[in-house]
């Protein structure tokens, strides 16, 4: 789970190939992002970057996906160099840099 910078906005990561995007007051869905594999049902967290107009996602396939955070649209999908799911990502709003890890080791 993820709010966005402004509070308005929460993103439900699942164990399947969807994020929820949902109203932080009214519970409402506004968004569901799809594209992302998660094929082995794994937790896989998702995250608004720091502005708030992107979402990002690890993928079971090691790859990393961005949505548009307005209209849910997947707008880039990065191949990793992972052996396996690309479960945390995280992006550091100083440096304007975005890590992600598996739970292999090389």
């Amino acid at each position: 789970m993820d709010f966005s910078p402004d509070g308005r906005h929460i993103l439900i990561s699942t164990n399947g190939t969807v994020i929820r995007k949902i109203d932080s007051f009214s519970g409402m869905l506004l968004q569901t992002l799809e594209g992302r594999m998660n094929g082995r049902g794994i937790p896989i967290e998702a995250q608004f970057t720091p502005d708030g107009r992107y979402v990002f996602s690890g993928s079971s396939d090691g790859s990393i996906c961005f949505w548009n955070s307005s209209d849910g649209e997947m707008v880039l999908s990065l191949e990793g160099s992972h052996s396996s799911v690309s479960q945390f990502t995280e992006f550091n709003p100083r440096y304007l840099m975005m890590a992600s890890a598996c739970t292999s080791l090389v």
